[in-house]
């Protein structure tokens, strides 16, 4: 049996636990300092040009990448189990077709082509990959979709209300043609050389530590083609273009970031789409105004209605007008609180209203306009405003 159309028998002879120089029940401590101690005298930062110790350095890699990590070792555990002292199967059948007292590998091997776990799965779980050829079968975990982001610009009134707007989207996405594989459409994959199918490859990160990164070569697809495919090169990567209804919350504020969960790009392997953020642009409005949940309003008043006191009625943004009462010396700047009429709270009530008067000064008298204004002066004449502003002084 070749080992593409089976599994790596040498992973199933490897012992793990004397590439550390360790015993089957070394602590976890004692793992870690062997692989440091190890992984230290084998680097090849430390060692250029000795092909012996960079081997070794990877063994040692792989071998605490099992042993290190306290499920892979269990597992790792209960494999080694099924087989004698020597590295292969109990009984003298070793590695072979299932004669007498031997294991029909074959058999063992179709359980997991047939997706019923058992023995296959064990060893998919502990080296990441599955076995050799086999490798071609495995599939990639779910992964979540790339989150998008955009910005759009709505109206004053909108945003108080609440609107429902279009939203054209441009996002990462599989390409159309080869489904993201990578490949030209019609040929066949094969199970990336650099990294044996497993999706990763073992790095130096400095010092006396490995670490996994995403394979150069096949990008973590496992697989490789001869022949790219022509309309992504290769990256398995394309653009999705697609328009969508977004609902503005009511009381959205000028520069508010709101999360669309699901909205984002499409995710692979049967992983959730990612996020979308809007940040949403408020026009200003041309006479309200807006501070947190409340609106704005300056109203323009006469000095008579001011003075003697009026009723004034006042515009609100989406609602009928209200009736502000005025009491007489009612002073420049005062602002009156319409309850009510603002914006949209989170918790479902509503911001107020705040009108501010401002005490408008005619530029241009008629005759009898000026002659009152006049004999106000001359009335007033006996009570200086601006005496008590000198001695303060």
């Amino acid at each position: 049996m070749s080992t593409d159309d089976g599994f790596r028998a040498d992973w199933a002879q490897k012992d793990f636990y004397a590439e550390l120089g360790l015993k089957k029940d070394a602590s976890a401590d004692e793992i870690k300092k062997a692989y440091r101690r190890l992984a230290r005298a084998n680097h090849p930062d430390s060692n250029p040009g000795d092909t012996a110790k960079h081997e070794k350095f990877k063994a040692v890699a792989e071998a605490y990448d099992v042993v290190g990590d306290p499920e892979k070792r269990k597992k790792y555990d209960e494999m080694r189990s099924l087989f004698g002292s020597g590295g292969g199967f109990r009984g003298g059948g070793g590695f072979g077709g299932g004669g007498a007292g031997g294991v029909n590998l074959e058999d063992l091997l179709r359980d997991r082509a047939g997706g019923g776990g058992g023995f296959g799965d064990m060893f998919g779980d502990i080296f990441g990959g599955g076995f050799g050829g086999r490798r071609t079968q495995q599939t990639r975990r779910p992964a979540k979709g790339a989150d998008v982001e955009t910005t759009v610009t709505i109206g004053f009134t909108d945003a108080i209300e609440g609107v429902t707007v279009p939203l054209r989207l441009s996002s990462d996405a599989p390409c159309p043609d080869c489904s993201g594989t990578g490949g030209k459409p019609g040929t066949k994959p094969k199970v990336c050389p650099e990294c044996e199918g497993a999706g990763y490859v073992v790095a130096s990160a400095g010092g006396a530590f490995a670490i996994n990164e995403t394979c150069p070569r096949c990008g973590g697809r496992q697989l490789v083609y001869d022949e790219a495919c022509p309309t992504c090169h290769g990256s398995g990567r394309g653009t999705s273009a697609r328009t969508i209804q977004a609902r503005i919350p009511a009381g959205v504020k000028d520069g508010q970031r709101i999360r669309l969960r699901g909205k984002g790009a499409a995710g692979e392997s049967g992983g959730p789409a990612g996020d979308l953020y809007v940040t949403v642009k408020v026009s200003p409005h041309r006479i309200f105004g807006r501070k947190d949940a409340n609106l704005t309003l300056d109203v323009p008043v006469s000095f008579d209605e001011a003075a003697l006191g009026a009723e004034v009625k006042i515009p609100t943004l989406t609602g009928a007008p209200v009736t502000l009462r005025l009491p007489a010396g009612t002073p420049n700047g005062r602002t009156f609180r319409v309850r009510g009429k603002g914006a949209p709270k989170a918790d479902g009530t509503y911001g107020d209203l705040l009108a501010t008067v401002e005490v408008q000064v005619p530029a241009v008298l008629d005759a009898a306009a000026r002659e009152a204004v006049e004999a106000y002066r001359e009335a007033m004449a006996g009570r200086p405003l601006r005496a008590g502003l000198f001695e303060s002084a």
